[in-house]
């Protein structure tokens, strides 16, 4: 995902484990501690040598799955209508990006290779798009595209959802690019119009995927079988916000936005979507958010990926957390510009560090929680 005004400065940046809680209990009672609580934590990387990590998930397998957005390309889009300058025109690759495995012992190793990935032009950054999320229905993983289609440099690829195959090959299962062009949001920006979109997050949500796409901001419903339809329009209820993380929590889409740049700190949001389409704000005051997760209590983890003011700044990135009376803290922070985060089967976040910046220099970080008294158990 670009956006003229606020992703050239990330692209420029380029240039330059069974789950841990307490189980004590007092005579019978409920446990004294249950799921991550506390802002004591530690984070370390367990795993290195990605090309610009983006989403990633746990998989039934109960591995890691990353998705990267790559090593950009090499041919000229001459694609009408075109991404303007100076973003635009992108260079692109039909192999260039690529899906990695995670074992726990931190060895990553390729899962699918060759999938597409595109760089803005010089002017705008060199910033790189490919793989930009992954999500499973069953033991199936799919991903979601954002460097293809022919205004990317790739003409023969459109930007979608992709099924993996049992052999590792992969298929497009639903062409997000013609979708986006036969059906226009409401307000769209013109300095920051892409005609192939750039989609970001991708969840699955019973037996269907849902994807969001910050350039036009608006928020897609995707089935196995490839049918498209849109949930919400957000530039005609929000305008140009610029949304990027998703999540859900009971029966609610969460999502975040961007903002644009230069960055103002405070200027992001989190709002919620019901299964009818309606937008409503439900925090303000955050900076840069690019991911969402939710915990077993029902709080909620925001990571901005920046919180300095101006352009993107390596080593302000955190994680803050939300609870439902309101009340944050910050449970991390000098992150190098993460660009999503998930929770292990562990209990333990997994966050995608420097997401944006040169090949090669991508980390997973494991943030691990010291488990404190949430409630105290009282004798009869």
């Amino acid at each position: 995902m670009r956006t003229p005004h606020s992703w050239r400065p990330w692209a420029l940046l380029s240039l330059v484990l069974p789950f841990v809680a307490c189980t004590k209990n007092i005579k019978e009672g409920p446990p004294l501690c249950g799921g991550p609580d506390s802002t004591v934590t530690t984070s370390k990387v367990i795993a290195t040598g990605f090309n610009d990590p983006r989403g990633l998930t746990f998989g039934p397998d109960n591995l890691l799955y990353v998705a990267e957005a790559g090593v950009g390309g090499k041919n000229f889009s001459s694609c009408i209508p075109q991404v303007i300058p100076p973003v635009g025109p992108y260079m692109g690759s039909d192999t260039g990006s690529r899906i990695s495995r995670v074992d726990w012992n931190g060895v990553r190793t390729t899962y699918v290779d060759h999938l597409p990935s595109s760089t803005t032009a010089p002017g705008g950054g060199s910033g790189i798009q490919g793989v930009a999320d992954v999500a499973f229905i069953g033991n199936d993983l799919y991903a979601v595209l954002a460097g293809a289609g022919c205004s990317h440099g790739v003409p023969d690829i459109p930007n979608g959802v992709i099924k993996i195959n049992a052999d590792r090959s992969w298929k497009t299962i639903a062409n997000l690019s013609e979708f986006i062009m036969n059906n226009p949001v409401k307000n769209p920006n013109p300095p920051d119009f892409e005609p192939d979109g750039t989609w970001w997050s991708m969840i699955s949500l019973n037996g269907d995927f849902y994807t969001i796409e910050p350039n036009h901001g608006e928020l897609d419903k995707v089935s196995p079988k490839g049918a498209i339809s849109r949930v919400v329009d957000i530039s005609a209820v929000e305008g140009h916000i610029v949304p990027t993380a998703l999540t859900t929590y009971n029966g609610l889409f969460y999502f975040g936005n961007l903002d644009l740049f230069p960055v103002v700190p405070g200027s992001s949001s989190v709002f919620t979507v019901t299964a009818g389409g309606k937008v409503k704000t439900f925090a303000t005051g955050f900076t840069c958010i690019l991911g969402l997760a939710f915990d077993d209590l029902g709080r909620l983890y925001v990571l901005e990926t920046n919180t300095a003011a101006g352009n993107l700044t390596p080593g302000t990135g955190d994680i803050i957390r939300l609870d439902a009376n309101g009340k944050r803290e910050v449970i991390t922070s000098g992150l190098n510009l993460p660009t999503a985060m998930t929770f292990g089967p562990d209990g333990k976040l997994y966050v995608s560090d420097w997401g944006i910046g040169p090949p090669g220099a991508g980390q997973i970080v494991q943030i691990s929680f010291k488990c404190e008294v949430v409630h105290a158990y009282k004798e009869n």
